[in-house]
């Protein structure tokens, strides 16, 4: 009856943007939830990859109870010791040379694309310049980061988006290069297209892209916000195909709960690109923030998350192709490390609910995909625990 209640004043009081699931969530620890009636839930989906170090980890919980005491906010007009600080340790980790701290995703690739329109405009003093992004791709519901989303319905309604953005075919390099002129001056694409269908680039596709970019004096930039910080094996996607891009977005489990998200670029660019005035944000970067991703990018090396991930993605990996296997009504796994789809011939939307009625977590990835997003600290008995409900729920 409580979680009727409650659900009751939600309708009354939130815009009804979201299709949400009969759930009142109230608490977690590592990778199980617990509702207000104090039902337990296996989750595989952390938040859309934002929980990589499970709930209620004791050392973040205290690094930030700590911050509050200290300073939560001061604006950018002064510096701060935990934003120098986690700038550091995020140029370690991605291999870049420049960050800007952002509240959100969305708004990291805000600040890409102006970023890009910004160095082609100090190049000829021309407005004119296209951006080439993928079909299929998401990259936020701002204005400009849904201008390069590559699905219509989430634009249609919103017309006219920003001008000059093209749409080209993930992994198909042709398709891309016919678009490219004179006036394009960044080619946008996920990684791996997480809400898209769990499509991860080709090695040979990402090359020919970077290859293009460096001939014509295009910018190649990365949406790492889904497939990033770890969640493939690498601490950025695109690391294990050895293809630096010239930007790059980031976010969700940059700050495991607290909204933080970044565009980082190459010193070129930044000489070449925003300067002051150009680009800004009150909250982007605050003492708060910070502080999770300091203490975010220290756990993830003191705990060894990266090594767990390749430790159990194989197996989840088995599991699922297991799956795959056994059941008709499944056609394929795809994904890399810890971010995976099973391609269904159907919607997917039943599975999901009767996985949530018997305590496991799920989202899709479009109507027919079931997509599987664990916290990075996820371990091979908690795997067999969610294949096991899974399997409940397909036969």
């Amino acid at each position: 009856m409580m979680t009727k209640a409650y659900i009751e004043e939600a309708e009354k009081a939130l815009l009804h943007t979201y299709n949400r699931y009969q759930v009142v969530l109230e608490r977690g620890e590592g990778t199980w939830l617990y509702d207000i009636e104090g039902k337990k839930y296996l989750d595989f989906v952390s938040g859309i990859a934002v929980f990589a170090l499970g709930y209620n980890n004791k050392d973040y919980n205290h690094a930030l109870k700590e911050q509050i005491d200290k300073l939560i906010h001061t604006s950018n007009y002064y510096y701060n010791v935990p934003a120098i600080e986690a700038a550091k340790k995020l140029k370690r980790v991605s291999g870049m040379d420049r960050v800007f701290f952002t509240n959100s995703g969305a708004e990291a690739v805000e600040g890409a694309i102006k970023a890009a329109r910004k160095y082609a405009f100090l190049k000829d003093g021309k407005t004119d310049h296209e951006i080439i992004a993928m079909n299929h791709s998401f990259h936020g519901r701002t204005m400009g980061a849904l201008s390069v989303t590559g699905n219509p319905k989430y634009r249609e309604a919103f017309e006219p988006m920003i001008g000059n953005i093209q749409f080209a075919e993930m992994n198909d390099f042709s398709s891309v290069e016919a678009l490219v002129n004179d006036k394009t001056c960044g080619i946008l694409l996920e990684t791996v297209q997480g809400e898209g269908g769990i499509y991860p680039a080709t090695q040979e596709f990402l090359e020919k892209i970077k290859a293009l970019c460096e001939e014509r004096d295009i910018l190649l930039i990365l949406d790492e916000i889904q497939c990033g910080m770890g969640r493939t094996g690498y601490m950025y996607a695109w690391q294990k195909y050895g293809i630096r891009p010239d930007i790059m977005t980031t976010a969700k489990a940059l700050g495991c709960g607290v909204p933080v998200g970044a565009f980082l670029m190459t010193e070129e660019v930044a000489k070449r690109s925003l300067t002051s005035g150009d680009h800004g944000t009150t909250y982007g970067g605050n003492p708060l923030a910070a502080a999770a991703v300091s203490k975010v990018l220290d756990l993830f090396e003191e705990n060894q998350i990266l090594e767990n991930v390749n430790r159990v993605a194989p197996y989840l990996e088995t599991r699922l192709d297991e799956l795959v296997k056994k059941y008709d009504l499944l056609l394929t796994r795809r994904g890399a490390g810890l971010i995976q789809g099973l391609v269904a011939d159907r919607p997917v939307a039943d599975i999901i609910n009767k996985a949530l009625e018997k305590g496991l977590l799920l989202i899709n990835a479009g109507t027919h995909i079931i997509r599987f997003l664990p916290a990075l600290v996820i371990t091979k008995e908690e795997v067999d625990q969610m294949i096991a409900i899974l399997e409940e729920c397909l036969e």
